[in-house]
């Protein structure tokens, strides 16, 4: 790919997306942490001269293909029954990766030999950018511990559990062995790179031509003197373009699956930023690109699930608030969650098809026991949630 360089919710209004930039002061300073590299990172540019916020909204270069065209007063509204994105909206998102073109790119890349490894374009140090022998490339992530590979690879699945994993790029499992047949024409290149030998890495699918994404502009404003959420009103969504809206669906998913992981390495990282660099919510989201295809592209999850758990009483005064400021939803997620919620089921889900669908699940294992009733939480915290959105919708 060409590399672009990269407990019960509170009450909040029924309807919005997300107030980013005026969350600086919704939470105290912590200590400086560096977030871990991202592969395929979309450049960081600073909004240019004259712009605003709401300029920064726009995609790149849509609005104008679609004429710069608002619905028409009376219009169809993007939302159905207060809190569910329109199917005519949800039609407009862009496919993202099909699950047929996945599964057949997984397939050929398990069975391929790596003919040549690469540094740069994948991140931190460590990685390597992939040639394989069928021709396609794929970036090879070896990380800092066994559980960020398992984060990744869970996250992953995880996604498909909930209906998103369109918006993921196809991602295996590997292992390391330099006196295999599938890592022998690159045997050399092993040997400088310092990896194990019998270590776990995973294969992401490499894609052409991602470009950088900046969060939506912030939607709240100054109250009190101070700064709180303030989601956007069903009036405010009617009054976007088709494009912003087509986004906003994409955000909402991401926001709802970074709560569930506990990802803190994407948009969170952005807002913890803030309290040094207040103009850092104008700059590239991270582990967040835009495909050829306009879609959103969720990168380099390493953080999830595993190493997210163990840091909850960091980034949970992020992630927390970020998913209660999104009160609208693409009704086949809130019904897979409503689902996962019922059955209390959502580590054996994940775990079901994290075993049918990856061959080497067994040498990075699962989640523990305690991971796996976190997980089942953050379902029922989310469930509350969306349950309290439609309530508030109901009584307008």
């Amino acid at each position: 790919m060409r590399r672009a360089r990269r407990a019960a919710p509170g009450p909040l209004p029924a309807l919005g997306l997300l107030a980013l930039g005026a969350l600086s002061g919704l939470w105290t300073v912590v200590p400086r942490r560096e977030p871990a590299a991202a592969a395929q990172r979309g450049p960081e540019p600073g909004p240019p001269a004259g712009k605003t916020f709401r300029a920064l909204l726009a995609v790149p270069g849509r609005e104008e293909r679609d004429g710069g065209a608002r619905p028409a007063a009376g219009g169809p509204s993007p939302v159905e029954r207060g809190i569910f994105w329109s199917r005519e909206l949800e039609a407009r998102v862009p496919a993202g990766f099909a699950a047929e073109e996945a599964a057949a790119w997984l397939s050929a890349a398990r069975a391929a030999r790596v003919s040549a490894l690469e540094r740069g374009g994948c991140g931190r140090s460590s990685n390597r950018l992939a040639r394989l022998s069928d021709g396609s490339r794929a970036c090879v992530r070896y990380g800092v511990s066994p559980e960020q590979i398992l984060g990744e690879a869970l996250s992953y699945h995880l996604a498909g559990v909930l209906g998103m994993q369109q918006r993921l790029p196809p991602t295996a499992l590997a292992l390391v062995e330099a006196g295999g047949p599938r890592w022998a024409p690159v045997r050399e290149e092993l040997r400088g790179s310092l990896w194990a030998e019998g270590a776990v890495v995973s294969l992401t699918r490499w894609v052409d031509n991602l470009t950088a994404v900046v969060a939506p502009a912030p939607w709240g404003a100054e109250a009190g003197g101070g700064r709180r959420l303030r989601p956007l009103s069903a009036a405010g969504l009617g009054a976007l373009p088709p494009a912003q809206l087509v986004e906003l669906v994409q955000w909402s998913d991401l926001i709802l699956f970074d709560y569930l992981t506990a990802n803190f390495d994407r948009l969170v990282s952005n807002l913890f930023s803030l309290q040094w660099d207040p103009r850092v919510m104008r700059r590239a989201t991270s582990n967040l690109l835009r495909g050829p295809d306009g879609g959103l592209v969720f990168l380099d999850n390493e953080a999830g699930l595993v190493h997210g758990y163990r840091l909850l009483a960091m980034w949970d005064p992020y992630n927390e608030p970020l998913l209660r400021s999104v009160c609208v939803f693409r009704e086949g997620t809130a019904r897979r969650v409503a689902e996962l919620h019922r059955r209390r089921s959502a580590a054996a889900e994940l775990r079901r098809r994290y075993r049918a669908r990856e061959p080497l699940w067994a040498r990075l294992g699962f989640l523990s026991e305690r991971q796996a009733e976190l997980l089942q939480a953050r379902v029922d915290f989310v469930h509350r949630h969306i349950a309290h959105c439609r309530a508030q919708a109901d009584a307008l």
